[in-house]
């Protein structure tokens, strides 16, 4: 006879792990660029990403993953591929994969951003 199987963690639903307001996972003048992950899973990362002025995510790609923006605060400029277009609060910007993808803020407000990644990275 084995050792008992240990029960499976809670899914996030039954945890209160399932809602999260995003201004409590910002952080607060930590530097120029700062990440925070709000959910994650095989399929999708989920995380918000904060810009202050002047900061930015040079071009990177994700081989094989998705990526979105959606600008929760602030205003960017964002590159995807050979574009470039500058979008405020209420926009989203999607880079396919593989595809060459990058974002700037040109101030003078920090930048908040949603981001997802899929798969998760």
């Amino acid at each position: 006879m084995g050792a008992p199987r240990p029960e499976p963690p809670d899914p996030p639903e039954r945890t209160g792990e399932a809602f999260k307001d995003y201004r409590s996972h910002v952080e607060a003048g930590h530097g120029r660029v700062g990440k925070s992950t709000l959910f994650r899973s095989p399929n999708l990362l989920l995380g918000l990403n904060h810009l202050e002025a002047g900061a930015e995510q040079s071009l990177h790609t994700h081989g094989g993953q998705d990526k979105f923006y959606f600008v929760l605060e602030g205003q960017g400029e964002f590159t995807v591929g050979d574009e470039v277009r500058e979008v405020g609060a209420g926009h989203v910007v999607w880079a396919r994969a593989d595809a060459l993808h990058g974002v700037r803020n040109p101030g003078p407000a920090r930048l908040i951003l949603l981001v997802g990644i899929a798969p998760a990275p």
